[in-house]
């Protein structure tokens, strides 16, 4: 077997002056424009918030942004913070077939070292395309596996990280190849983080971002790694799956086929995306039948492992566990029309309505869509409404992911919906403008609450 990561470099360098087909920009500009919608409203909530006070003092010098408190400072405080607001709100992309969250580590540290190296556009969105290719090929090559202890957002976000933020400094193939490496073995994440309370989960893609940007930097000043950290015996695939990763596989087409960048998922609600399909059901079924919550006696979804082993969560608390829980989701879903950003304010967590659906909702394993996982995410549902009626529905798919994918439009529309409340109207429109068209690199967005604060 050829040496993966040494394969992989070779591509990712390779994006400094590939060709950049018209339809892999667009994609890398909606993967820019979605990063904006999720990352924005996360600025204002913690564990955000909290990190850059508590940061504050290591701000550093540099030309970096710093969304969260609207500072520049250096390359990796930057990649940190803004990685970290972007996956606190739960909206941020997802390669569904190997489950990575791409854009908050691979986007904040590339767009960080663009910003601070005062780079071009089509340098950011070259590295974007680069990032989602080399993380999403190592993830189909350690999952599912992977997922049963690892969260790989952060794990193989941190190898995003760094072949952004190299295509970004200019790394050739061979520094490329071991800013891979040495991000190899700074990744991390664990499920447990997200599995009870606390607020770590949106550290996973913020430390991806810094650990990432410091393996790339430290490649620029010749600092090497071990080339065959991804599938030495005792590597990164033999760590963290049942295996030493099904490299051929992974790496099928690389280089050939269309960019993976084209076949992402924008998620179109604000949860954990294992969720989706019973959401996206339910809401098909109350479409046809015309139900609400009080009319529901009963809800059963089937699902696939993630769907049972993480969401299933009768009991929550916290907002981080009324995200993970499909129980509350759906009581979420049924009282309010959707599960959106105010679905989880305090108020709505403490909402009678939602909270009275939540034990008629009962989750299980389906083993025919645990075995199609994770390239497919489906979910069966069985409705019994108060008046004895039953409804079954299957749902094959999400909106969102790749064959039913959020339009232009949707897309724009998400982002109003997240960036308006956050940045005002006029501003988020012009934010709109600049990344789907725009060719200079988006700079500072003042938020509205540090402007009514001052």
């Amino acid at each position: 077997m050829d040496n993966p990561l040494i394969r992989l470099a070779d591509y990712a360098a390779s994006w400094r002056t590939a060709p950049m087909p018209a339809e892999v920009e667009h994609h890398a500009r909606r993967a820019l424009l979605d990063w904006f919608a999720a990352m924005l409203p996360g600025c204002l909530q913690p564990p955000a918030t909290l990190l850059a006070s508590a940061l504050a003092s290591e701000r550093g010098g540099g030309g970096a942004f710093c969304y969260v408190d609207g500072e520049a400072g250096g390359i990796r405080h930057a990649a940190l913070l803004n990685a970290t607001a972007s996956h606190v709100v739960e909206f941020d992309d997802i390669h569904r077939d190997s489950g990575l969250h791409p854009g908050g580590p691979t986007i904040a540290a590339a767009l960080a070292a663009a910003q601070a190296r005062g780079a071009s556009m089509e340098t950011l969105l070259r590295a974007v395309v680069a990032g989602y290719e080399v993380g999403g090929r190592i993830g189909l090559a350690i999952q599912p596996s992977h997922y049963r202890n690892w969260h790989i957002t952060g794990t193989v976000g941190t190898i995003c990280a760094a072949v952004s933020t190299g295509v970004v400094l200019g790394l050739d193939a061979t520094r490329m190849a071991h800013a891979i490496a040495t991000a190899a073995t700074m990744a991390g994440g664990l499920q447990q983080a997200f599995r009870g309370e606390g607020m770590s989960k949106p550290l996973h893609p913020g430390h991806a971002a810094e650990a990432g940007a410091l393996a790339a930097l430290a490649a620029s000043g010749g600092v090497t790694g071990a080339l065959d950290v991804l599938h030495g015996p005792v590597g990164f695939a033999a760590a963290t799956s049942e295996d030493a990763g099904k490299w051929d596989q992974a790496l099928a087409g690389l280089g050939e086929a269309v960019p993976l960048i084209t076949g992402i998922t924008f998620k179109n609600h604000g949860c954990c995306g294992h969720i989706f399909a019973a959401l996206d059901g339910l809401d098909a079924l109350r479409a046809a039948h015309g139900f609400g919550a009080d009319d529901v006696a009963a809800i059963h979804v089937g699902g696939y492992g993630p769907t049972k082993d993480i969401c299933d969560r009768p009991e929550v608390s916290t907002e981080q566990q009324a995200r993970f829980s499909l129980q509350y989701c759906a009581g979420a879903l049924l009282v309010l029309g959707g599960v959106r950003v105010a679905a989880f304010t305090p108020e709505r967590l403490a909402d009678p309505r939602i909270r009275a659906v939540m034990p008629r909702v009962s989750v299980s394993l389906d083993p025919e869509l645990a075995s199609a996982y994770p390239a497919r995410r489906a979910a069966r549902l069985r409705v019994t409404l108060t008046d004895g009626r039953v409804l079954d529905h299957f749902q094959p798919t999400r909106k969102g992911d790749p064959d039913a994918p959020l339009t232009d439009a949707d897309l724009a529309a998400k982002f109003r919906e997240l960036a308006v409340p956050v940045v005002g109207a006029p501003p988020a429109e012009a934010l709109l403008e600049a990344l789907t068209k725009g060719q200079s690199l988006p700079g500072r967005v003042p938020l509205l609450a540090r402007a009514r604060a001052a």
